[in-house]
């Protein structure tokens, strides 16, 4: 051997704790990077629970408006006869409003 056996030992020494502290580092380095993932995927979860949150109370908001609309079409259609024509009135207008609509959205696309 052309190096004593300590000296070779401590190189070798040397060697394992650069390559040791090199691969703490990059793990290090991953580890910061999971952290950092993990904290966005929190956050990212709690903006989607608010936004069902506030998507719950809307919906109970439009179910407690469409079931007053139902309550008031419901009386008005067990009210008398003039009501029921003029409903039926509307109806079709508004039938004929949605064709008209349609007919001219698909003419200015063509």
């Amino acid at each position: 051997m052309d190096c004593p056996l300590v000296a070779c030992h401590d190189s070798v020494d040397d060697m394992l704790d650069a390559e040791n502290k090199r691969l703490a580092e990059n793990l290090a380095t991953k580890v910061s990077r999971l952290k950092s993932l993990a904290y966005d995927i929190d956050r990212e979860a709690d903006d989607q629970n608010d936004y069902l949150d506030n998507m719950d109370s809307n919906f109970l908001s439009a179910t407690g408006l469409l079931s007053g609309s139902v309550k008031r079409f419901s009386t008005m259609v067990r009210s008398s006869r003039d009501n029921r024509r003029i409903l039926c009135y509307v109806s079709m207008g508004l039938v004929v409003v949605f064709f008209m609509l349609y007919y001219l959205i698909s003419r200015i696309q063509r």
